[in-house]
């Protein structure tokens, strides 16, 4: 008799891989600049390459505590309540997590149950949806304003219900490069008063806004900290995406539940980098001049594009800039993404994955955490268009 394969159903039925791994792919496959994934083409300081290389060799290479070692926890909650005011303790409120993304499941997986429903708005970043999912909850899709992706409060209070468990927030915003104001928090505020609704608040660009913009993180609101996790990232600040090393601020009640989860996915993240970012830390200057670092490469690129066919969208934070490529071309996003990337020679990301219907629009987002060699170069490539 021959064996059988398992009648097996998959968690996640309409997804497949990631867009970003679809185009990087189909990048290298072509030989193409990749604009499409977000990370940096340079490399990271010597300092703090030289740092993880001590730690290394002093012997720092075995199991970090569970939450993270100590010592880059009290910086965490240091810089914390430096630029935003709020005081967590770094023994009960701080965790260090293999990378944002894993902080994202981690925090998804430790509150949504069965029937609960997560508000998420789209454009939605890539990760949410599928760890509600996997978790048996209910994504609640709330569009952005299209003109300039701020948020409606009013349809927010119009989908708030008895199973509202999660609303996950992402400042500033990947894809769009918007940012929360202070009338989105004392709106939040109002609409989360006297539920049980958590938050989880994604600030991995936290550094990167620009024209004198401040980001407001929701660890600057009082009432909103007591309900939220607070996630950011080492790798969008240090340039070391590829390291995966983020962290978790959330009251006690919350970071014991957290810890729970995180235990069971990881345990715990690379020892001598923690510990290496725990001394690159006391330069406060390496994270404080990233706005202005990543301030020029934008306009460096939309300068250099600004006689071309496509349109740049407003971009006050993060390193991706959106194009409307309307004037160029009717074909869907997906399709000219294609075009970009094979026949034209640059990768790029189409905005419908980030929708829950996957409806096209004329909208790409490109990366311009690039040298300025490659900015120049890829702009010149599609100004030809």
């Amino acid at each position: 008799m021959k064996n059988q394969i398992p009648n097996f159903k998959t968690k996640l039925p309409e997804w497949g891989t990631s867009i970003f791994t679809v185009m990087s792919k189909m990048a290298a496959d072509h030989n193409a600049i990749n604009l499409a994934q977000g990370f940096p083409d340079f490399n990271c300081d010597d300092d703090l390459l030289e740092l993880v290389q001590h730690y290394q060799k002093k012997g720092f290479n075995q199991y970090a505590p569970m939450p993270g070692v100590p010592v880059l926890r009290r910086a965490i909650s240091e810089k914390i309540e430096k630029l935003y005011g709020k005081f967590y303790d770094p023994e009960s409120e701080i965790t260090v997590t293999s990378g944002a993304t894993q902080a994202l499941y981690t925090a998804i997986t430790s509150v949504v149950k069965k029937g609960d429903e997560a508000i998420v708005f789209e454009p939605v970043y890539d990760s949410y949806v599928p760890d509600i999912l996997s978790n048996g909850g209910k994504p609640v899709y709330i569009p952005l304003n299209p003109k300039d992706y701020t948020y409606d409060w009013e349809k927010v209070r119009n989908k708030i219900s008895d199973n509202t468990k999660l609303i996950i927030l992402n400042s500033p915003h990947n894809p769009t490069g918007s940012l929360l104001s202070n009338d989105d928090i004392e709106e939040l505020e109002k609409i989360t008063n006297g539920t049980e609704i958590l938050i989880i608040s994604d600030e991995v660009y936290e550094h990167i806004v620009f024209d004198g913009a401040k980001h407001i993180s929701l660890s600057e609101s009082e009432a909103l900290a007591k309900r939220t996790f607070v996630i950011s990232s080492f790798g969008k600040t240090y340039h070391t995406t590829g390291w995966k090393m983020g962290f978790c601020a959330a009251p006690e009640y919350l970071t014991s539940e957290f810890r729970k989860m995180h235990q069971f996915i990881v345990f715990s993240s690379n020892t001598p980098i923690q510990f290496a970012y725990a001394d690159f830390m006391k330069n406060e200057e390496k994270y404080l001049s990233l706005s202005d670092f990543y301030q020029k490469k934008r306009d460096l690129f939309t300068s250099e594009i600004q006689n071309s066919n496509f349109v740049t969208k407003d971009c006050a934070g993060t390193y991706f800039q959106l194009l409307d490529y309307s004037e160029i071309s009717d074909l869907p996003d997906m399709q000219f993404a294609e075009y970009m990337t094979k026949k034209v020679g640059v990768a790029v990301i189409p905005l419908s994955p980030f929708y829950e219907k996957r409806q096209s629009q004329p909208i790409i987002r490109v990366c311009f955490a690039k040298t300025d060699e490659v900015l120049k170069k890829s702009a010149s490539i599609i100004s030809k268009l």
